[in-house]
């Protein structure tokens, strides 16, 4: 008699960092076939990047789950979506180096990722952040996310948790999406110039935090979305800044 192979199960992860770095948290979800929430987990991880955040949920879901249940991970973050799906064999040929022949950034991580994926079927799928009608198990993680960054604590269904509130519709007007660093864009952003021929919103910061530069951004100043997080418009990739997914690739 022939074993059936387990059905796929459907997960998502997403973590937060207020600041970036700053007060950070992450959060996977696993849903049953209707897309309806199971099993979710959030934690905090005290100062850290959004990266990191983003690294630790994927890692965090990875061990918590099944190795020999086939598994679809949703997440709305490239760089960490690119780390283990792209970049990673050149990392590993060039002994945990850069094209540029720098260290991988949060080597540890990825390392333990990389573990935790060999032998196993993973299938990522990229689904863009914060969207009306949008992934509802992207939705959850980044709430619960959210949450974990602010409280620091952690939370999940085995924890008797209840579910991490929903955003508040007067908060995200149709067409809006939120940012990590709390800030919501809708029609009132402003483009601004990005490279040749392109434009990037940029939108008022609802709380302070750093940018990638190392200096800091004011409540009510403009800041827009990089590789890393939020930041003044002009330390953006291809706008003054480097990207750290450049040095990766």
């Amino acid at each position: 008699m022939i074993a059936r192979m387990a059905e796929r199960v459907s997960a998502a992860c997403d973590g937060a960092s207020k600041g970036n770095p700053g007060p950070a948290g992450w959060a996977w979800v696993v849903a049953d076939g209707t897309d309806t929430v199971v099993r979710w987990e959030a934690g905090p991880l005290g100062t850290a990047t959004n990266n990191v955040a983003e690294l630790t949920a994927l890692e965090r879901l990875l061990t918590a789950t099944d190795s020999s249940v086939p598994l679809e991970v949703r997440m709305d973050s490239q760089y960490a979506m690119k780390a283990v799906t792209t970049w990673l064999p050149g990392w590993k040929r060039k002994g945990w180096k850069t094209a540029a022949g720098k260290p991988v950034a949060n080597q540890d991580l990825v390392m333990r990722i990389d573990e935790l994926l060999t032998g196993r079927s993973v299938e990522f799928r990229y689904v863009p952040a914060h969207q009306v009608d949008g992934d509802p198990l992207n939705d959850f993680a980044d709430r619960a996310a959210s949450q974990a960054a602010v409280v620091q604590e952690a939370a999940g269904s085995d924890l008797g948790s209840p579910q991490p509130p929903a955003a508040t519709a007067a908060a995200r007007p149709a067409g809006a999406r939120r940012g990590a660093s709390g800030a919501t864009a809708g029609a009132a952003s402003s483009p601004q110039r990005r490279g040749a021929g392109k434009t990037a919103r940029t939108l008022k910061a609802k709380f302070p935090g750093r940018c990638r530069c190392g200096r800091s951004y004011a409540a009510g100043e403009q800041i827009a979305k990089n590789d890393e997080g939020w930041g003044h418009p002009a330390c953006r990739s291809g706008a003054g800044g480097t990207a750290p997914a450049a040095a990766g690739a």
